[in-house]
Parts: structure tokens; sequence; C-alpha cells
């Protein structure tokens, strides 16, 4: 429940942004332009605002193109074949065949579909022109897009709220990953795998959250202040990524090492926990608007430990991996790769 509410809270802004600007688009479309059914005027601000993460700006181009097709098509049609359930069908297999040819975007074909729909059975004969309706479609679309620069949601809650949940993800897997090294536990090793074999959706999420996040500073001059912070989000978003790609390779090779006669030594586990530490404080620091300088020298400390001897196979692979994290996340710190790399110490030449 907790995380529904939390997830739900970062809706809330896009649905008072729906629910406003739907109805100021229809009195818009009613007592300015004098359409007496402006149907598109409120579906086209719904669909630019939407209560999810998406390009509003390009969901307005295809919105007004694809009303404009459909209505056209259909218009066209039922001139000369009337309206019914075969003629319904007949104009949506046209329009959206159409539509697919000329643009591949399920929003832009969707859209075409449904406004042949309209055109088709809901008021035949007495609906507004194709004109109207692309008007309509262009007034809700302008309205969408003022409710997001008017009544903006956070982007930082929205690119902070993702990336928590990507680095709670990471600390959680590395965090079992030691105790399965600690523990000998190759079944918390093959859990934490799973766990970390489930994150990819998390990282499309705070993908899409970055962008949405952008659009909305963009938009909005309400939220121009938040540039600086956002983009600190965004250096951390691929190393991040890279980090957990790595954590998902460092705990396979975990598993397969307890297998075998050289299994990880403990001290890994507690290079682990300090990465693991460091994905923490990164977040807070992100969160609270600093340079994350406490993550970076917990990082340094990490990368410039010594690397043990004498291991088998899949526990040196694992410690390169971990090497890697380092590397990722210290990137993340906004550090350059270069730098990051010569802070690792360095490997030790074969005999």
């Amino acid at each position: 429940m907790r995380n529904r509410l939390g997830t739900f809270g970062l809706i809330v802004p896009s649905i008072a942004q729906c629910a406003a600007g739907a109805a100021l688009a229809w009195v818009v479309a009613v007592h300015l332009l004098g359409h007496a059914r402006p149907l598109f005027a409120p579906i086209a601000v719904m669909i630019c605002v939407g209560v999810g993460l998406g390009q509003r700006l390009r969901r307005l181009v295809e919105l007004v193109v694809g009303v404009s097709l459909g209505v056209g098509i259909g218009d066209l049609l039922v001139s000369w074949i009337g309206s019914g359930p075969w003629q319904m069908a007949l104009v949506i297999a046209l329009a959206m065949g159409v539509a697919g040819l000329l643009n591949s975007g399920e929003l832009f074909i969707s859209q075409v579909g449904s406004s042949a729909v309209l055109v088709t059975m809901v008021v035949p004969g007495e609906d507004a022109g194709g004109l109207d309706r692309m008007i309509d479609a262009l007034t809700g679309g302008v309205v969408g897009i003022a409710a997001v620069a008017l009544l903006p949601a956070s982007p930082l809650t929205i690119a902070g709220k993702h990336l928590s949940g990507v680095l709670d993800a990471f600390s959680t897997v590395l965090e079992q990953a030691a105790d399965a090294i600690e523990k000998g536990d190759m079944d918390l090793a093959a859990e934490a795998l799973e766990r970390g074999r489930r994150t990819q959706t998390s990282v499309e999420e705070l993908t899409a959250a970055l962008a949405n996040s952008k659009e909305i500073i963009r938009i909005s001059p309400l939220r121009w202040h938040h540039r600086a912070r956002l983009a600190r989000y965004e250096t951390a978003a691929v190393p991040v990524d890279l980090a957990l790609r790595n954590a998902r390779v460092l705990v396979r090779r975990t598993l397969a090492a307890l297998g075998e006669s050289s299994p990880p030594p403990a001290a890994l586990a507690e290079s682990l926990r300090e990465v693991s530490e460091a994905a923490l404080l990164l977040q807070l620091e992100l969160a609270a608007g600093r340079e994350p300088m406490l993550a970076r020298q917990a990082l340094l400390a990490v990368a410039a430990r010594e690397r043990p001897k004498n291991l088998g196979f899949s526990a040196n692979v694992t410690i390169a991996q971990l090497r890697s994290i380092a590397v990722d996340l210290l990137q993340a710190t906004g550090m350059d790769h270069d730098t990051a790399s010569a802070a690792l110490t360095p490997l030790n030449e074969p005999a």
C-alpha cells in the first residue's frame, strides 16, 4: 500500500492538469470557437498531458494530424456508403491502414482509428466537420501544454523517486551477495541474482522519468531553476544502469564461486557492503541537491584497496566486476571515466 500511495503521489499533478485542462478546453471550444460538441478538445488535453511519462509535444502533433486524417477519411467514406457496423469496420480498416503506411506510432494510428469511429457511428450526419475537429484537437493540445507549464509536477520528485528505486534495488542485490559470501549460501546468492534480473524495468522507468522531467523543465518557467539539479540525475542515470548490469554479472559469478574449491574471500563481502552503502549515500546526496562527495570518497576507498591474491577463477571475475562497479558509480558522482579508472589499484603483473 505504501508503494501504491507513493506512486499515486507522483501522478496527482497530472490528474489535476487533466481535469482542469479538459474543462478549460471545453469552455474555450464552446464559448470562444462556437463548437456545439467539441469532443476532441478535452480528449486532446488528456492525451497530451497523460498520467504517465512521455513526449507531450510529439503527442500533440500526432494527435492533430491523426484526428484530421481519421475525420477526413471517415467523412469521405460515410458520404459514399452511409453508416452501420460493416461500414464502421471498413472505415476503421482503411483509416488505420493509411495511418500505418504514413507513421508507425501507436498514438497516431489509434487516433486515426478512433476519429473514424466517431465520424461513422456516434452522430452520423450531424457532427462537426473535419476542420472543426482539427481545431478542437489543437485547442485541447495547446491547453494541455499550458496546464503542464502553469500547473507543473515536480521534475526532481519524479526523477528522484525512480533513481532511488534503482539504487535501492542495486544496494539490496549487493547486500544479499555479501550475506551469501559470508554464509557460503548458494540459495541466497541465487535469490540475489533473481532480484537483480527483475530490476531492468526500474531502469527503463527511470529513463522515461528523466525524459518527462526534462520536458517539464523545458515547458514550465516555474521549474527552470531545477535544471542544474536535474543535470546531476541525468549524469548518474547511465552509470547507475551500467553498475546494475555489472552487479548482475557479479552475483552470477559469486554463485559459481560458492560451488568451487576456492570460494570468494570474506573481505569481498565487506567491500560489497561498502559499495552498497556508497550507492545509498549517492541517493541521499542527490536528493538533497548536493555534489555527491561523500559517496565519491567511499567509492575511492574501495577502488584503492589491494586486490586479494590466489583466488579461483569465479572469485577473480567477481572482484573484477566489483572494480567495474566502482568505476561506474564514480562516474555517477560526476567523475570522468579516465579519472575513475585511474583510481583503481593497478592489477598485479602475471609471473
